[in-house]
């Protein structure tokens, strides 16, 4: 299918050139910027757009998307997507496209070289050498062979984690509020509680949802082993960062990796700060579990890949906040693409317009959520302009697009 007008793109922080690549094939004309510009401004600019594209950094709130009033789909270019207003979104009838998989085995490798890290405590030796001070030294540090790793969150990446430690030797359990499969010889542990009490080391892999948030603070320190580690580069205020500090300082645990925190800087440069700053064996990263440039290649692919399908076929089956349709293009057909508020008597009156216009519909899907239905609909070329232009000024249409055949 071709697109109506040419598709404008927006894409911000430095999203992989890939991207442009997928988006351009299209027929997409795309914007790269290296930045999200500040906040006063990004309402204005947005108004330009069809598509945005934002990694982690950018805020698409109530206002930003309000304002955006041409915007028709965004790609979040990372897994988490609570920077994005999703249910403003939906009810403006713009769904959100995100990367589940592409980073997986970059964040699962930075977890396993950091248990290795804080084991040996390299992060303290590599400090003290680079000012000049030789600390060899063997107390407290071992081998993590036949360690108990225990993962909270066993999704894409909790389970590429444990693949990983099993094949370092080391005993897997995980626990997670959904059941899994288990990987390799990784055993589900029957509550949170019985894993903390197991594990030498806790790493955390679950999303920003009010079930995460603070799930991991003083209490649950300590049911955690003496002298374990924990490990968290999921989300940055699901630790209650001070208590973890206090268990730090009170030599309850040996040690901590952190990538992610509670409030992050939104540009590169000097000034964070942190109460896990000048601990022991405390290893901060400034968020970079995927930043690597495979991991980014392969985000800029996947949601890109997504975003040019929804485009032009109107496929909306990887969306996190959007009814889901995966239907077929007909050859020779013209594709109507309709979000609607999701009220009685929507179809009635497109059933009616369908049949003043004497059209023949020859595919047709409608699906629904609470607030909005999204229906997708071939039709006849000669029909489809009118049809189109009919349903769009319904009262309860929110957005709608024509799709013409190649």
């Amino acid at each position: 299918m071709t697109l109506q007008r040419p598709i404008r793109a927006l894409l911000l922080e430095g999203i992989h050139p890939g991207a442009r690549d997928v988006l351009a094939a299209e027929g997409v004309s795309v914007t790269l910027m290296d930045k999200s510009p500040p906040k006063a401004d990004l309402p204005k600019l947005v108004k330009e757009y069809d598509v945005l594209g934002i990694r982690s950094k950018t805020q698409l709130t109530k206002d930003v998307l309000d304002a955006a009033t041409d915007l028709i789909a965004i790609g979040a270019f990372c897994i988490g997507t609570n920077q994005i207003d999703l249910v403003k979104a939906n009810a403006n009838g713009v769904p959100v496209f995100n990367a589940p998989l592409s980073n997986t085995r970059s964040v699962a490798e930075l977890i396993i070289a950091e248990v290795v890290m804080l084991s040996r405590q390299l992060g303290d030796r590599s400090r003290e050498v680079h000012l000049g001070q030789w600390n060899k030294r063997a107390v407290g540090c071992r081998e993590i062979r036949g360690k108990t790793l225990g993962i909270v969150g066993y999704g894409h990446i909790g389970s590429q984690v444990g693949v990983l430690a099993e094949a370092m030797g080391m005993r897997v359990a995980f626990y997670d509020i959904a059941t899994r499969l288990p990987m390799g010889n990784n055993k589900p542990a029957p509550s949170l509680a019985d894993l903390l009490g197991q594990s030498d080391f806790v790493t955390l892999h679950v999303p920003a949802t009010a079930q995460t948030r603070h799930m991991i603070g003083a209490s649950e320190i300590a049911q955690m082993r003496s002298g374990s580690y924990l490990l968290n580069a999921s989300r940055g205020d699901v630790v209650v960062i001070d208590q973890l500090a206090g268990a730090l300082q009170s030599g309850h645990l040996a040690g901590a990796a952190v990538d992610v925190y509670p409030e992050e800087p939104e540009a590169n440069g000097t000034g964070f700060v942190s109460d896990l700053q000048n601990l022991n064996n405390v290893i901060l990263t400034p968020h970079i579990g995927g930043s690597t440039e495979e991991a980014q290649e392969a985000i800029g692919r996947e949601v890109s890949t997504a975003l040019a399908k929804f485009l032009t076929s109107g496929t909306t089956s990887s969306a996190v906040n959007f009814p889901h349709v995966d239907q077929p293009l007909l050859h020779g057909k013209h594709r109507i693409l309709n979000v609607h508020r999701n009220v009685p008597g929507v179809m009635s009156d497109i059933t009616r317009i369908i049949s003043d216009q004497k059209a023949n519909i020859f595919g047709q899907v409608l699906v629904t959520d609470p607030a909005i239905g999204y229906l997708v609909m071939d039709l006849d070329q000669e029909v489809s302009s009118e049809v189109c232009g009919q349903i769009a000024t319904l009262p309860t249409s929110i957005r709608t697009r024509r799709l013409e055949d190649r």
